[in-house]
């Protein structure tokens, strides 16, 4: 098996095709994967998706967890940036995972801000 953990692997669309198709198959909401290699230096994807609850979030962090561990993916940081679990972000370098109440993700519109972002995916 090859390790999933080097740049060449980490970095590819399917990976955060596949990832993003793995929220989605768990309820989460409005999956969008953008590209961020052509905007910026510090990652190469986001997904950004919408939870219902705290124990959604929770769910789909563990499935995140999960998902890195069985292809060698570490996972650098989860965060949690808004109170009341509005906002949780899990960051493995090369791909960012936004999880998001409806209510924060109307508010910051991370989709608008990073407009020029191509989106290789709902999934």
């Amino acid at each position: 098996m090859a390790d999933m953990s080097s740049p060449s692997n980490t970095d590819s669309p399917e990976l955060a095709l596949e990832l993003g198709k793995l929220l989605a198959g768990h309820k989460a909401g409005e999956v969008t994967v953008m590209d961020m290699r052509p905007l910026n230096m510090w990652t190469d994807y986001f997904i950004v998706a919408t939870v219902n609850s705290s124990v959604h979030t929770q769910g789909l962090k563990r499935h995140i967890k999960d998902f890195c561990a069985e292809r060698g993916v570490e996972i650098l940081r989860r965060r949690k940036t808004l109170n009341d679990d509005e906002w949780n972000l899990v960051d493995m370098g090369t791909i960012v995972v936004h999880l998001m109440t409806a209510k924060a993700r109307s508010f910051y519109e991370l989709e608008r801000l990073w407009s020029e972002a191509p989106v290789i995916g709902p999934v």
